[in-house]
């Protein structure tokens, strides 16, 4: 790891280098969003540019979240690069269930005035016995399906409350999501939910614009 990012280390002292290496190794190892008064370089400005800079080196960019906390996350150049290759792709079934998570857990509350427009971690779980209302797998698929998304942290299983079984919500890893992925997330999402809507209508359109503008500038 020194090797990689020496040429941003170089140019700091024994103090500094050590701070920029215990920021990013937490920004890339926590579960959750980091305080910035936990990290000098999360909340100096210059120091901050240097983790950008070390984590753009492994295709990696910081991640705000409430204002005073940060992640890391795929940029999103390299996430549309990874998503184009088929091993880095979960299985359509897998795709299937985290959807239907993220449509009873984020969007129907969203749509209720429950959550924020850009928030997609949920404290209102999706039961299992509606995931198994609506989709058409095995008990043992389905299942097999939510451990595998549990253990890739895309989705986690919570207690609604004492005498509530609870169900699923969006995991950890959508703490890592950018400003940019998060819009298309939502995008996809009413794709999905509404292919008929006039949103969905016009979230197509506007595709249909950008493609066209990307291909003129050729």
């Amino acid at each position: 790891m020194s090797e990689l990012f020496e040429p941003v280390l170089r140019g700091h002292d024994e103090r500094r280098r050590a701070e920029l290496v215990a920021a990013y190794m937490a920004v890339e190892h926590a579960a959750e969003p980091v305080p910035e008064v936990r990290f000098a370089a999360l909340r100096e400005p210059a120091l901050r540019r240097a983790l950008e800079e070390m984590l753009a080196l492994s295709g990696r960019t910081l991640v705000r979240s409430e204002q005073t906390r940060w992640i890391s996350g795929y940029r999103d150049d390299v996430a549309a690069e990874l998503a184009a290759e088929p091993e880095c792709v979960p299985p359509a079934h897998e795709r299937a269930v985290l959807t239907l998570v993220l449509i009873h857990s984020v969007a129907i509350p969203r749509a209720a005035g429950l959550l924020a427009d850009d928030s997609w971690l949920s404290p209102h779980p999706t039961p299992v016995e509606e995931l198994r209302r609506r989709t058409q797998l095995p008990i043992g698929e389905l299942e097999a399906a939510l451990r595998r998304l549990r253990t890739a942290g895309l989705v986690a299983q919570v207690k609604a409350g004492a005498d509530d079984a609870g169900g699923f919500v969006p995991g950890p890893q959508f703490h890592r999501l950018t400003a940019g992925a998060r819009r298309r997330l939502q995008e996809e999402l009413i794709l999905a939910a509404g292919p008929d809507s006039p949103l969905a209508a016009a979230i197509r359109a506007r595709r249909r614009g950008r493609e066209r503008d990307r291909g003129e500038t050729r």
